[in-house]
């Protein structure tokens, strides 16, 4: 797998800002199939930066309404990496 298919895009909420500001810790999308060594390798390359630690979790897809009908949105993967001190990513510019 290409590290760019590895991962699909960073997760921008005010919680993973709090994180990156307090813990140095970014959240990504990433691909199902992608285990943690590849998500590390995939981040390392991509940013230039040192990662220390890789968590990551299946989130469960939700039910939503489209008028009448109930649909379900599909399940996807996340990863929390957590970057080596005086290592930092700029997700904004």
């Amino acid at each position: 797998m290409d590290r760019y298919d590895v991962i699909i895009r960073p997760v921008v909420t005010e919680k993973s800002d709090a994180m990156s500001e307090l813990f140095n810790q970014y959240v990504f999308e990433v691909d199902t199939r992608a285990n943690k060594t590849q998500v590390k390798a995939a981040v390392e390359e991509i940013f230039e930066v040192g990662v220390t630690e890789v968590r990551t979790m299946v989130v469960p897809g939700k039910s939503k309404r489209w008028g009448r009908r109930v649909r379900r949105l599909p399940s996807w993967k996340k990863a929390i990496v957590t970057l080596a001190e005086g290592d930092a990513i700029d997700l904004v510019g």
